[in-house]
């Protein structure tokens, strides 16, 4: 690799560096120590320990050129390689095109100037085509070099950035340096002769934290297949844990949920990752989480600030932060104040000419926001207004001392102005009004407390939105805060909720959005709508709004349309119920944009197919026990009870488990606060009940009291009518169980538990999510070992519960089937999977995993192409020495390719491998003869011929796909036949026990219903018997016995034809095959690819799988290779060890 040209004192570095080569101009020189024998004695050890631990170009490769300067002790460093070859390479360039040159020049300092200008031209057109980026310093170049150099890595693999850290082996720490690429973590380390190389991919990473103890004072754990690794003593040890985290979520969103994989265009190309980009997306997230934004916003810029707080008489010292459509602020002190300006909203921008250094925002309703004490804010004010389009406004009478009218405007007016177009085209279709309203109308002649309450705080609003202003612009303070925990006014509900989940800017928008959605999804009939159907009485079925048409009507086209709007999610249970709270409040389109806030913002992955973001919540609300309630965490044995029961908190918000009255105002809360809210009232539920979970011996009697206790919450101050409220009968005095407020357990949730902090929540979130998702692989795996077991007892005969018989069916397991034993199929498994995920580590064109189906039983989601399977038999088949080894993993990959979907799943591909390793002389007889026969044998035509036998990628998957096509609708039927469950609506058991009858009950393959081997196939078969042979202890005497069985089976053949034809004869073939009692390999390979064109025009022979068998049993030597057992499990380990190993630069 070329190096910008640096100064090196010759004189110094002697002692560290032996020259190999030199002349006038140029020095080679090699690293003491490298290459030596014993490694250069005590120098070398010593130079090596240098190399690892300094960041210097010395310690990037052992070889290096310097520029000499004729008369001078000064040189400059210009090149390095990791090897002798690369660094020759160099010289000779060096020698063929400068030196010829130089002689030229007058002056040595023109020769200087010369070579530095030549070589800088050098690195410049070099990071045209490298992954290390023109404005990287030097040293991320040459650790670049390095990480290349100690890890051999694949050429796509980009290096991200790299840290010096200390890696503990035991108790003694190792000092080197810690490699972040993006589906890698690395750390090298060389100490004193001691060398530590560890490859760990991000995928396999089950655990990421920041830990610390008495030895490790700060450390970063990362847990990886059971194993466990700490590394300690960073300089800036949270930012290297922020990258660490987002490179682990970002692969294990790409490998395991692909379902939420964001068509980002950085994430899509792995190549384009970086360390800023990586951090600029976390803030991003962040501030779009914080303040309920779109997530197509992208964190532009941010100042420090004072923002003027009029009814306050004070300036908020804290951050603006401006995106491309919105201008944020927020106090340091998150509560105190937060203002969104959507940029739609801006009516003018200006600055004063004072030294406070202000930049004054006016938007609509005569409303200003002065920020002051912004550095460079005339250059942000020039780049706001070219932004937004707002010029400065001299016909707005504003005062920069009080920014803010008193005279409020409803925004509700805007975003009716602006769905004018939705309503008029919809009217006869979609509500306009909340179903509350509608049901539920407000009798102002009639007031009673709970009506006088209701005013009163509605008029506390009111003054609200006279100081802070109203609408998406409003200041947020801690006084808005305290008005959300007593429970928003019905009559401000729907608003109220548009506005602190940002649904009121998707809306605004996309004006006319829902109405085409919901015009397009009419009528459409899948498995989403069916499930709609079905739950749409389910829905609050006790209040009279769903008990309407009406009602029923709406919630279907909200459903419906938000089904048709992301397919991704569809409809998920718990959806409806959430749906129905959110139309009693909010007009039907305010709902819909409502429901997407919820689905996509605000509980990212709850309503997938895996419900994984329902789950990292769970694990983030079991990790807040343990910190807040030790106790309860003593008691408890199983910290997974807190998850089963607090699932339908989480999915359903409280609704499903609180009287409507109450529900309603958690999520009041759970807008404002978002997932905060919901892990404040779970921790507050349980404090409150602790003694009662104390006091219970078991898990049910827990549940129990838990559910005592949702029965006996209420809402006091609810202005609802009796018949709509859910709660227990307040007037039942004669309860012995004590009544708890709403209201009540909400304050004292936010007192106990309001430090929690978003960040926090955060972070645990992305902690948790790695751990959710390989504990969701791995429990499926372990669920699938144990119905093995009870499958081979016959368990399933004595199993009466269908929902368990579908869970028996769906995992159904190979173990049944195959002689491997279950410690082999874990291996097996997790070099079928490594091998699936490295095919889609450097593929830019596919990044997302594909060929994986959750849906299916898990030894059959994971898929593999030809080209994979091509690289697994390699590694693992007894027969890959087989000098036409493409070839046979070809035919055996279209044996096993059963559907003709040119894809095989583990189930498929194990029955193979068990088959060439613990199968009888007789089925690994049949494998053979079946893989020389269609549909698996297909005549292999070589377009290089170059390159002996070996199959290109391109010709593999063409082969591959040779007579296998078959219409669509056929494939849809095989599919449906496959796999019961799919496509439809109910799961048919009938069919799964059918079809798993049919798998058990399946006799063996009668070897008579096998077809016939014809004369070009029988052919081929004895080639790939003596390429079997090849390099066996047994050769010579393997070779005499295939060619006595082949004399065999051709005579047998010429007289029985000549019994029916007497004019036939195979005497050609015949002489050949068995003169001198039997031919070398060369001899005979040679005649029998010579005489398929000479018996073309002969009648054709063919063979019977029986006569091949007969005869291949009468020798010996022959039974003896084929039964002769062979180590799976070394060959398991080297396959391990050699999976990554066989990508790396060669």
């Amino acid at each position: 690799m070329w190096l910008k040209p640096e100064e090196v004192l010759l004189k110094n570095a002697l002692k560290l560096w032996l020259m190999e080569r030199s002349n006038d101009y140029f020095v080679l020189q090699r690293r003491r120590g490298y290459r030596e024998e014993g490694g250069g004695g005590l120098t070398g050890l010593l130079v090596g320990t240098l190399d690892s631990v300094l960041d210097s170009t010395a310690k990037v490769a052992p070889f290096r050129i310097l520029h000499q300067t004729p008369d001078s002790q000064v040189y400059l460093s210009i090149a390095c390689g990791a090897n002798r070859e690369e660094i020759t390479k160099h010289w000779e360039w060096l020698e063929q095109n400068i030196m010829k040159t130089l002689s030229v020049f007058d002056s040595n300092e023109d020769i200087t100037n010369f070579v530095q200008g030549k070589i800088r031209g050098l690195i410049a057109e070099e990071g045209k085509h490298s992954f290390a980026k023109e404005d990287d310093p030097e040293k991320f170049r040459e650790a670049l070099l390095k990480f290349e150099k100690c890890f051999g890595l694949p050429e796509q693999e980009k290096l991200v950035t790299y840290y010096s850290c200390s890696y503990w082996k035991g108790r003694v720490p190792c000092q080197g340096w810690l490699y972040l690429s993006t589906n890698f973590l690395s750390f090298y380390s060389f100490l004193l002769g001691s060398e530590i190389k560890l490859i760990i991919s991000w995928d396999a990473v089950s655990k990421l934290e920041k830990t610390s103890n008495v030895i490790l004072t700060e450390s970063i754990h990362v847990c990886s297949q059971g194993e466990n690794h700490y590394f300690s003593m960073f300089l800036h040890i949270n930012q290297t844990y922020l990258l660490m985290e987002q490179l682990a979520n970002y692969a294990i969103k790409r490998i395991f949920d692909k379902e939420t994989f964001d068509n980002d265009p950085i994430l899509d190309d792995p190549l384009q990752i970086t360390k800023r980009g990586l951090e600029n997306r976390a803030h991003s997230e962040q501030f779009n989480a914080f303040f309920r934004l779109p997530k197509e916003e992208t964190l532009k810029e941010v100042h420090e600030c004072f923002l003027w707080v009029p009814f306050s008489h004070f300036n908020a010292h804290g951050k603006m932060c401006i995106s491309e459509n919105y201008i944020c602020f927020a106090s340091q002190d998150g509560n105190l104040c937060s203002v969104i300006i959507p940029l739609r909203e801006v009516l003018a921008i200006d600055k004063t000419n004072d030294s406070s250094k202000s930049v004054i925002i006016s938007i609509k309703g005569k409303t200003a926001f002065r920020f002051s004490e912004v550095k460079e804010f005339e250059q942000l004010v020039a780049k706001l207004r070219l932004k937004c389009g707002a010029a400065s406004t001299q016909y707005h009478d504003i005062s920069t001392e009080v920014p803010i009218s008193s005279e409020s405007v409803d925004p509700s007016d805007d975003i009716e102005v602006q769905s004018l177009i939705c309503q008029k085209e919809c009217s006869k279709t979609v509500n306009t009004e909340a179903l509350m309203t509608v049901f539920h109308p407000q009798d102002l002649e009639t007031l009673n407390s709970k009506t006088l309450k209701e005013k009163m705080k509605e008029q506390s609003w009111n003054i609200l939105f006279t100081e802070c202003g109203r609408g998406v612009s409003m200041f947020r303070t801690k006084k808005t805060q305290d008005l959300v925990v007593r429970g928003i006014p019905e009559t401000l509900r729907g608003e109220l909720w548009m506005l602190f989940s940002g649904a009121v800017n998707d809306m605004a928008a996309n004006p006319g959005y829902y109405a085409e959605v919901v015009e397009q999804s009419l009528g459409t009939c899948n498995l989403a709508t069916e499930e709609i159907e079905r739950d749409l009485r389910r829905s609050l079925p006790e209040h009279p709004a769903f008990q309407s048409d009406t009602g029923i009507s709406a919630l279907r086209r909200v459903l419906t349309a938000y089904a048709f709007r992301n397919p991704k999610i569809g409809y998920c249970q718990a959806m409806n119920i959430l749906t129905s709270v959110l139309l009693l409040y909010a007009k039907e389109e305010e709902a819909f944009w409502l429901l997407v806030a919820v689905c996509e913002r605000m509980l990212p992955d709850y309503f997938n197919r895996r419900i994984i973001g329902a789950l990292v919540d769970q694990a983030v609300f079991e990790e807040l026990i343990r910190d807040h309630l030790p106790q309860l965490t003593e008691h408890m044995t199983d910290m997974t009870f807190f998850s089963s029961v607090s699932l339908s908190w989480f999915l359903t918000l409280f609704i499903s488990v609180l009287p409507i009255e109450s529900a309603v105002n958690v999520v009041d809360c759970f807008f404002y606060d978002g997932i905060k809210a919901i892990l404040q009232l779970g921790l507050a539920i349980l404090d409150y009940n602790l003694d009662k979970l104390l006091a219970c011996k078991d898990d049910a009697e827990a549940v129990t009291a838990l559910n005592r206790f949702f029965d006996n919450v209420t809402n006091k101050d609810s202005p609802l009518p009796s018949s709509v409220q859910q709660g227990s009968n307040v007037s039942d005095e004669k309860s012995s169980h004590i009544r708890v407020d709403i209201t009540d357990l909400i304050r004292e949730s936010n007192e106990k538990y309001g430090n929690i902090r978003c960040e926090d929540i955060y972070s645990m979130r992305c902690r948790n999510r790695l751990y959710v998702i390989q504990t969701l692989e791995e429990t499926t795996k372990q669920n699938v070992r144990e119905i093995s077991k009870w499958i081979q007892r016959d368990f399933y005969a004595e199993v009466l519960n269908s929902k368990l018989l579908l869970i028996l069916l769906k995992l159904r397991v190979v173990s049944q089937d195959v002689k491997l034993s279950l410690h082999e199929l874990d291996e097996l498994y997790v070099i079928f999977k490594r091998e699936l995920f490295f095919s889609y580590y450097w593929c830019l064109r596919a990044p997302v995993l594909k060929h994986h189906d959750p849906s299916l039983p898990y030894l059959e989601q994971y898929q593999i192409d030809c080209q994979q399977f091509r690289v697994l038999y390699h590694l693992l088949s007894p027969w890959a020495h087989s000098a036409n080894r493409d070839s046979l993993a070809l035919w055996t990959f279209r044996l096993l390719d059963e559907n003709s979907d040119c894809l095989i799943n583990f189930k498929e591909f194990s029955s193979a491998i068990d088959i060439m390793y613990n199968g009888s002389f007789t089925e690994k007889l049949k494998v053979l003869f079946k893989l020389h026969i269609p549909p698996a044998y297909t005549e292999v035509k070589y377009k290089d011929p170059s390159k002996g036998d070996e199959l290109s990628k391109e010709e593999l998957l063409y082969f591959s796909q040779l007579h296998v096509s078959k219409p669509a609708k056929e494939k849809e039927a095989e599919s449906a036949k496959n796999s019961p469950e799919k496509g439809k609506e109910k799961v048919d058991i009938q069919a799964y026990l059918s079809q798993w009858q049919d798998e058990l009950l399946k006799k063996e393959e009668n070897i008579k219903d096998l077809p016939r081997m014809n004369q070009s196939q029988f052919i081929q078969f004895s080639k790939t018997l003596y390429n079997l042979f090849h390099g066996d202890p047994e050769e010579e005497l393997l070779y005499q016995a295939i060619a006595v069985v082949t004399s065999l089976l051709l005579r047998m053949e010429e007289v029985g034809r000549k019994l029916h034809n007497p004019a036939s004869s195979t005497k050609g073939l015949s002489g050949a095959v068995c003169a001198s009692g039997g031919p070398s390999e060369g001899q005979t390979e040679s005649h029998l690819e010579k005489d398929p064109s000479s018996l073309r025009e002969e009648p054709q022979w063919s063979f019977a799988f029986e006569q091949i068998l007969a005869s291949l049993l009468n020798e010996p030597a022959l039974v003896k290779f084929f039964e002769k057992p062979i180590d799976l499990k070394a060959k398991l380990e080297n396959a391990k060890t050699s999976q990554l190993s066989s990508r790396t630069r060669k």
